[in-house]
């Protein structure tokens, strides 16, 4: 019988890192190479991805699938899965799979496989089913889109430069450096469109001194420093982004080359292909490398949106014309609002996060040296550079047609925000729980509300502690958290709050294991990937990967994940299975807010925000009704 262990473990909190290179000790096991820039000091020790073993990685899948499946097809899986573990063809999956680990320069044995599953070899648009987006808190002291855009890419420089020269601090977890790797792709780089998997390219920075700009669907270069190579002062940019504002007019492209890069990848292909052959003089390549090349694009939106669910649909897809997918983007509204859409292919939420929190931050401290706040002589600054593509008839309908597909695929979709402000971590710590996991049985409870049964959820745990480290999936449903659940739907369970407490502390227990086991790379999901990867031809797939169970278990209904900070105002991404949501959360310390999307058809979105406050109000009153029993036996 394969059981799982039952340890308690505390939680894991990924820790704020400085911006700072600051001169310490190596952490414990880590050897810092002085050869290497302190962003990477410790990357050559830091270590590589283990491979589970095949009875541990049986046991947690056992577990995590038994709260969705009825008795009979439990002991079906349980069949197939003690079955698969006890065969010599799994122990052979096993072996070669600890032997591509073992390979000499082989630093993550899933992250090439992944990467190009996940990410490059996906066809369907990156918008809505790749790309993030965060919403920027306000600045109340520009309101003016082109002061706020200079402000942004002006306090966006000195991360990059840190970033470039690697003098970066690494983030740490507890005091452990994480890979710093994905950070290369952070500026001055692209994704490319390509059949049956793209790629991604990064160009040196002093070269490609620029930003892009995007208004009215017209793309415009901006340089970041004059001819001397002095940066420009956020007044200069200020000037550049009213000169583009003013250049672009009022009446939109009617042909967006932008809207190409949300199509379908392989359209994409096609379509680049056809723009690139429309100019036989390769000007057309010319621009779109001036694009791809550039630090980061600017999208300056001539709407105002005022809802949080207004900017979340602007920050996440736009009209779908003006942006280019392909880039991290910064998106700044004609009320000065503004966001960021992340490009996902080559690296995850943390380090674009970091990047923004520091940009946010040094603006709103005062520290930040945006120069001086007047222009001794604007004539003498270039005007920025439009780009003008040649298009013919064949990238014409190329367009007009991403365009209409974009415009039909968002019509699809639904986005509700909620920002819950009845507790958020102070009263969770005050209870002595963990926020995340808090977090996420209130997500079960919500999802029992409303389909009377445990979600099957994802929850993005980071594995950067291993070198090219990106995540491993948190399975949140657990025996645990069903069982309190259905406790909180049966209103007799209400008599006895202790009990309803013990059975929710449990699930946070459970919770918390789970997750340090994901981050730890002792998950389920991408060491069964591995194992199935290993299969070559003419081998049977094994019954494991044949039981419904494995689909059902890892058919995503929630696709859930945590980035909190002061100075976002929401984020959020796509769905990832038709009839799923996606659902993002930040914990602040006195509000909980979701930001849920889904396909419109099912029209379950709102009724979802409903059951989320619901669930998160009885949460509370659950503990406090506990806390008074336990109060009375003193």
């Amino acid at each position: 019988m394969l059981r799982l262990p039952a340890t308690r473990v505390a939680p894991r909190m990924l820790q704020r890192p400085k911006a700072r290179s600051v001169a310490t000790a190596p952490p414990p096991g880590y050897t810092a190479d002085p050869a290497a820039s302190p962003m990477l000091r410790y990357q050559a020790s830091i270590p590589t991805l283990p491979v589970p073993t095949l009875q541990s990685t049986a046991a947690k899948y056992l577990e995590t699938v038994k709260p969705l499946l009825a008795p009979d097809a439990f002991a079906k899986t349980q069949n197939a899965v003690e079955s698969f573990v006890a065969s010599p063809l799994a122990a052979t999956l096993q072996k070669r799979l600890q032997e591509r680990a073992a390979e000499p320069g082989m630093k993550n044995w899933l992250a090439d496989w992944w990467n190009d599953v996940a990410y490059m070899g996906y066809r369907d648009p990156v918008v809505v089913f790749v790309s993030y987006f965060f919403v920027h808190a306000d600045d109340l002291f520009r309101r003016d889109p082109a002061k706020r855009a200079a402000s942004l890419v002006k306090a966006m420089l000195p991360f990059r430069e840190l970033v470039e020269s690697g003098r970066l601090e690494p983030e740490k977890v507890r005091g452990a450096p994480l890979c710093m790797d994905s950070y290369k792709w952070l500026f001055h780089s692209s994704r490319y469109p390509v059949k049956p998997s793209d790629t991604a390219h990064k160009f040196d920075p002093k070269e490609n001194n620029h930003i892009a700009v995007i208004r009215k669907n017209k793309f415009f270069i901006v340089p970041l420093a004059d001819a001397s190579g002095r940066e420009l002062s956020a007044a200069e940019l200020e000037l550049q982004f009213n000169r583009v504002i003013a250049a672009a007019g009022e009446t939109p492209d009617a042909y967006p080359v932008g809207a190409l890069t949300g199509d379908n990848r392989d359209l994409w292909t096609e379509a680049r292909e056809a723009l690139l052959a429309a100019s036989p003089d390769g000007k057309n390549e010319e621009m779109l490398r001036k694009i791809e090349s550039a630090m980061v694009v600017v999208a300056l939106d001539d709407t105002k949106p005022v809802t949080r669910e207004d900017i979340s649909w602007g920050t996440w897809t736009g009209d779908g014309r003006n942006r280019f997918y392909d880039k991290h983007q910064l998106i700044v509204y004609d009320n000065g609002r503004s966001g960021f859409l992340g490009e996902h292919s080559c690296m995850d939420g943390t380090p674009t996060l970091r990047m923004n929190e520091f940009m946010l931050a040094t603006l709103s401290s005062g520290k930040i040296d945006l120069g001086p706040s007047t222009i001794s002589n604007p004539s003498s600054l270039p005007y920025p550079q439009q780009l003008t593509f040649q298009l013919n008839d064949t990238v014409k309908s190329h367009i007009t047609s991403a365009t209409s597909r974009f415009d039909t695929l968002i019509s699809k979709h639904e986005l509700h925000v909620l920002h819950y402000e009845g507790y958020g971590k102070n009263l969770m710590k005050h209870h002595k729980f963990s926020p995340d996991a808090w977090a996420q049985l209130v997500k079960q409870l919500a999802f029992h509300k409303l389909f009377g049964r445990p979600g099957v959820t994802y929850e993005s745990a980071q594995t950067r502690k291993f070198q090219r480290g990106r995540t491993e999936v948190i399975r949140s449903a657990s025996s645990e958290s069903k069982a309190w659940a259905e406790a909180m739907l049966d209103p007799t369970a209400w008599r006895e709050p202790l009990k309803l407490k013990d059975l929710f502390s449990k699930a946070v227990s459970r919770h918390i294991q789970y997750s340090s086991w994901a981050a730890d790379g002792q998950g389920v999901d991408r060491h069964l990937f591995g194992l199935k990867r290993m299969l070559k031809d003419g081998e049977p797939l094994p019954e494991i990967y044949k039981d419904e169970t494995f689909a059902k278990s890892s058919h995503w209904e929630l696709s859930t994940s945590q980035l909190s900070s002061k100075f976002l105002e929401g984020w959020g991404y796509g769905e990832v299975v038709e009839d799923g949501f996606g659902l993002s959360y930040a914990i602040g310390d006195e509000y909980v807010r979701w930001t849920i999307t889904n396909l419109k058809e099912r029209q379950r979105g709102a009724e979802l925000r409903h059951c989320l406050a619901e669930a998160a109000t009885e949460v509370r009153r659950m503990l406090e009704a506990a806390e008074k029993v336990e109060k009375g036996k003193l």
